[in-house]
């Protein structure tokens, strides 16, 4: 295990024009950034998440890089990208982990706290 800080922050937004509530269809951004506060670099090799909906259904990705990388983040650099998420319910979870490669060639994850992903005015 390595002593790298890594962390990870999220921001969100409902995508309304895209999504059809009618149908049970809302679509979602999500923005991640990666910011290595460590003295070494850190590439990071794959992701894995669950995401849960307000009915309990639980979905699991996982799967090499992000959005088709695997950058190497230098030591005080970040790294950001936006991704998206369908969901069948208005309110819904995303957690996970990063798989990252350290300098020596070590893996190690990085936890990502649950994040609420819902429509406007649907949560206080």
């Amino acid at each position: 295990m390595t002593d790298q800080p890594i962390i990870v922050t999220v921001d969100t937004e409902y995508l309304s024009r895209e999504s059809e509530p009618d149908k049970q269809r809302f679509v979602f951004a999500y923005q991640i950034t990666i910011h290595n506060q460590g003295s070494a670099p850190a590439k990071l090799l794959g992701r894995h998440w669950i995401v849960t909906d307000s009915n309990e259904a639980k979905k699991v990705y996982s799967g090499m890089g992000v959005v088709g990388e695997q950058p190497l983040i230098d030591p005080g650099k970040s790294y950001q990208y936006t991704s998206g998420i369908v969901l069948d319910t208005p309110i819904g979870t995303m957690q996970g982990h990063y798989t990252m490669l350290d300098q020596q060639g070590e893996s190690f994850d990085v936890p990502i706290d649950p994040f609420l992903l819902s429509t406007p005015n649907t949560v206080n």
